[in-house]
Formats: structure tokens, sequence, C-alpha cells
């Protein structure tokens, strides 16, 4: 789930490499897009340390698992009282991780979205 920096960083080179060998139009297009697609770790970190009920999964784009945990927090803050502060327990457990590898999740992201966009400059 959680690939290490050095393989993240691995990845990165070769794909900034790969940029560089695209030609000046390209490239010029190719850094305008990736500008506007690619996401800030510490923006990641704060949704998710802040607010449990997983904005931060909606700012990767990852839309039904953001959907699934802000439904259980609701969820457990409506039943809070009668057993729902387990699943907002839980929901915290399952995002700690994710909190504390905020980085590697968003730098993995945005790899994934420098090799979509230099895919589509090399075509």
């Amino acid at each position: 789930m959680f690939e290490s920096t050095e393989a993240l960083r691995q990845e990165s080179d070769k794909l900034r490499r790969r940029v560089t060998q695209l030609p000046p139009d390209a490239r010029r297009a190719y850094y305008a897009d990736e500008a506007k697609l690619i996401k800030d770790p510490d923006t990641y970190a704060v949704l998710n340390y802040f607010f449990v009920f997983g904005l931060h999964h909606f700012y990767l784009g990852k839309f039904f698992t953001g959907l699934i945990c802000l439904i259980l927090y609701i969820v457990g803050m409506l039943t809070f009282l009668v057993g729902g502060w387990i699943i907002i327990l839980l929901l915290a457990l399952f995002d700690l991780p994710q909190l504390f590898f905020s980085q590697r999740i968003v730098h993995k992201h945005n790899n994934k979205i420098a090799r979509r966009v230099v895919e589509r400059y090399e075509n």
C-alpha cells in the first residue's frame, strides 16, 4: 500500500527524464497540464487530520472511498450514544496510517498523474 520513498523518487526521476525528451511545445503543454492536476501532500494531510470524514479521499479523486467514509461518519455521529462511537473510532484507525504516510500517498498519486500526462504527449 505504501511504497518506499526511494522507489517513489526513482519513479519521479524516470518520469522527469521522459519529460525532458519531449519536444519543446509538448514539454510546455505537459508542465501546464501537470500543474493543474498535481496535489499537495500538506493539503491532503490537513484534510485527513482535521476532518475524519473522508475529505482527503475526495481531494485525490477517490470518490467512492470518500463517500463510504462520509456515510459511515454520519451514521457514527447519528448513533454515537448507542455504539456509533465505534464506527468513528474504526474510521480514525483506518485513516491514521494515511495521515502518517500522506507524503508517500500523494507522491504516488502525483507520479500516476505525471505518467498519464507524459504518455499523452509521447504519443
